[in-house]
């Protein structure tokens, strides 16, 4: 996950202009959430046709703001599979709440869609760590004993802290009312990822995961293996890890094997490029170096030089690439770059 600044792009006019999809589903919400629940002739309760957060403005507008890439995990959805618009605070109910309509009148507000991969919406089991003593295992192909099934996908689950809110506020009110909330997934576009979510970026081992951010003298931990919130909270807090990180990272499945497998991949090519630059600019500062020792094959030397100069420049460009905002797990290849140039 990366910190997206939402105020570059335009809003789609669809959701924000007068008399348009936004406005109107709105009016219409209003009306259908302000009466009783109601029911059809086979008894399941009546569900409120949503439909202007799925317009094709919106849609091409988070695709530009989050570079096709899925707002939780990084991960390119064209290449899992369809992308879905996911309602930060859920619309229609929310999880361990049976009395919570959801948050309705969120449902076509710009600031509250994101575009979100199948995985990291979508409520199913996926395979996850276990624990960091099983690094060996997870490198590997093989599952045994690192990966354990529980669900993940954030779906209508919206754990807090605070007070949640069951009813719309007046528009003066809503931005404090929903701070006092004090959700514990982190949202790409309002909160500070780095000061919660940090990647395992070890040289000599190389694994994919993402953990909670620890606090000074706690060591790296994976969030307790469950899914169940409450839970999640408890340990993190127990062991010195952020807990709004911890959440976050079993809730979107964070660490679902797919993506560790993806992200190890990406690693070992860092870690090739960055080796092959290494060996590179040291045969360049020898050659460099011999010059004067043969003035004789000066020129050709030198210009053997320039050439490996010129090819570790190359190589350090397609590094930097890896890390550019279009570029999937942008931020774990960031953190790798911090780590390599703090060993040359």
């Amino acid at each position: 996950m990366r910190n997206v600044i939402r105020t570059g792009v335009r809003a789609p006019g669809s959701l924000t202009g007068a008399g348009k999809a936004g406005a109107s589903e709105l009016s219409r919400a209003r009306i259908f959430f302000g009466a009783p629940i109601q029911y059809d002739a086979t008894g399941r309760k009546k569900v409120f046709p949503f439909a202007a957060y799925k317009a094709d403005d919106v849609r091409h507008t988070l695709h530009l703001l989050f570079h096709g890439k899925c707002a939780y995990c990084e991960a390119r959805y064209e290449t899992v599979g369809p992308v879905d618009i996911e309602h930060f605070r859920p619309k229609g109910e929310v999880e361990g709440e049976p009395a919570h309509r959801g948050y309705w009148w969120l449902a076509s507000a710009w600031d509250n869609l994101l575009p979100s991969c199948i995985d990291c919406n979508r409520r199913r089991f996926q395979q996850t760590p276990a624990d960091l003593r099983s690094l060996t295992a997870m490198v590997g192909s093989t599952r045994a004993n690192a990966f354990v099934s529980i669900k993940t996908g954030k779906e209508a689950c919206f754990p807090i802290e605070g007070v949640r809110v069951t009813t719309e506020p007046n528009e003066r009110d809503r931005s404090r009312v929903l701070a006092a909330e004090r959700a514990l997934l982190l949202n790409p576009c309002e909160d500070r990822i780095n000061d919660h979510l940090r990647y395992w970026i070890n040289r000599r081992e190389h694994i994919g995961l993402v953990l909670p951010v620890a606090a000074n003298g706690v060591d790296a931990a994976l969030p307790a293996l469950t899914d169940d919130a409450e839970a999640i909270i408890t340990h993190a807090r127990r062991v010195g890890l952020s807990v709004r990180g911890a959440v976050s990272i079993q809730v979107f499945g964070l660490n679902r094997l797919g993506l560790v497998q993806e992200r190890t991949r990406l690693l070992r090519r860092l870690e090739f490029l960055g080796a092959l630059l290494v060996d590179v600019s040291t045969l360049a500062d020898d050659l460099e170096e011999a010059l004067l020792q043969a003035p004789a094959l000066a020129d050709l030397m030198r210009a053997a030089a320039d050439r490996l100069r010129a090819m570790s420049d190359r190589i350090m460009a397609e590094i930097t690439a890896l890390a550019e905002p279009s570029s999937p797990f942008s931020e774990l290849v960031k953190q790798w770059i911090s780590a390599f140039r703090d060993e040359l």
